[in-house]
């Protein structure tokens, strides 16, 4: 028995993850070459490994003649005779070859073959591992900056997190910790090429299915999500279980799961709506935390006309138009919020179309409002008009006034409990 070879073997298979069997065939390969080198040709050199025992034997198959032309591939009956008394002219004989009589230039050989076959798998092993987390998010540790992009290694290899997949503002320091998501796995000559992301919104997503059970056992499930990263997410949920509530499952104890989730995006907001198969319904939620007063949508054409109170209008588009962007990525409509004086103003529009009910007073008067949002940076602003305009992915119309940029954003909770808006 080898017990050196196999213990060798033992741990390639252990810290390289390298199954036996192809390092066995990189050294049948190895004594293959070396015979080539050292005799000029191997076609008849024959490599049997034992599996059990890692006892090797290397052999050339030669004919036996009575004149020897080649004596790479052919033996003389004299000869053949001393290996084995039975050989006789015309008969293929085993004729072993012994490693330790091969040069330094043909030894020198057979381990670069080992050696590369080594690599090779190494580095098919790593890719394998981390193309199967493709699209998902993993852990890794800053190591440093490569001009304006960073490298992060995630244990078996190093990932790029390019300047563009960085969110502005976020500074790391190296050996920090951070959670990123596997864009893509490329296999190339050097190893395997691995691209990440800290903008994605399937970040966020992958970040509330670790956290929230609910959502990785299928009882709560995230129906969509728009993100600006580093400044503001909305995600809407949809409960599977009449008893559970999908908000409250993803904001969890005194906001303890979704403050995990926002820590880790250091510090962004999250805004958590309940997701609705009515358009309608979904807008208004979409659009929290505004009070909503109407809103008028069209499937076919995938747009919408919201109303909102005067005092809302600058709370419903958000500031530089961000919340009302948001919820057209969430919702896939095309937005068109108006006041409600801009709605009785406007062109063909029918302000007896829509009912205006005596409890959105009750529920969210002025008084209720202004202790949970302030007066002073909402009540007044945006009531004369000034933010007309539609709403979509791409951002808001060029007829959104300058003002709306100087529009104080309210001091706002990181995540929204509910639909506010829901009467």
């Amino acid at each position: 028995m080898n017990k050196e070879l196999m213990e060798a073997l033992d741990i390639l298979e252990k810290e390289k993850e390298i199954s036996k069997e192809i390092l066995f065939e990189a050294i049948e390969n190895s004594l293959i070459t070396a015979c080539k080198n050292h005799f000029g040709k191997a076609d008849n050199v024959k490599v049997e490994i034992d599996r059990e025992t890692c006892d090797f034997l290397c052999y050339a198959e030669k004919e036996v003649v009575e004149e020897v032309e080649d004596d790479v591939l052919q033996i003389s009956l004299e000869d053949a005779q001393e290996i084995s008394k039975r050989a006789k002219l015309g008969d293929m004989l085993h004729v072993e070859i012994k490693s330790k009589e091969f040069g330094r230039i043909a030894t020198q050989n057979a381990k670069n073959v080992i050696l590369q076959k080594i690599r090779e798998e190494e580095r098919s092993v790593i890719y394998n591992q981390y193309y199967e987390k493709e699209k998902d998010v993993v852990t890794g540790i800053v190591q440093r900056y490569i001009g304006r992009n960073i490298s992060i290694n995630l244990g078996k290899a190093d990932a790029i997190l390019n300047e563009s997949e960085q969110v502005r503002g976020e500074n790391f320091r190296p050996t920090e910790r951070i959670k990123v998501y596997i864009l893509e796995v490329k296999n190339t000559p050097k190893g395997p090429r691995i691209l990440v992301s800290r903008t994605h919104p399937e970040l966020v997503k992958r970040l509330f299915e670790s956290e929230v059970t609910e959502i990785k056992d299928g009882t709560v499930e995230i129906m969509s999500i728009a993100r600006e990263a580093g400044s503001r997410t909305k995600i809407a949920v949809r409960s599977n279980n009449p008893n559970v509530d999908a908000v409250g499952a993803c904001v969890g104890i005194n906001g303890a799961r979704v403050n995990s989730i926002v820590d880790e995006l250091c510090g962004e907001k999250i805004d958590i709506v309940n997701w609705d198969e009515n358009p309608g319904n979904l807008i208004q939620n979409a659009l929290s935390p505004a009070k909503i007063v109407a809103v008028f949508a069209d499937p076919d054409e995938k747009t919408a006309k919201v109303v909102v109170p005067d005092y809302q209008l600058s709370l419903a588009i958000g500031k530089e138009g961000q919340n009302a962007r948001l919820a057209a990525r969430l919702t896939g409509y095309k937005i068109d919020i108006k006041s409600e004086t801009q709605a009785k103003d406007a062109p063909g529009f029918r302000y007896e179309d829509y009912v205006y009910d005596d409890e959105y007073d009750e529920d969210y008067g002025d008084e209720d409002y202004n202790e949970e949002y302030g007066d002073e940076d909402y009540s007044e602003e945006g009531s004369e008009g000034d933010y007309e305009g539609d709403y979509n992915e791409e951002g808001y119309d060029e007829g959104v006034a300058q003002e709306m940029e100087d529009a104080v954003e309210a001091e706002e909770p990181s995540y929204d409990e509910g639909n506010p808006g829901e009467e």
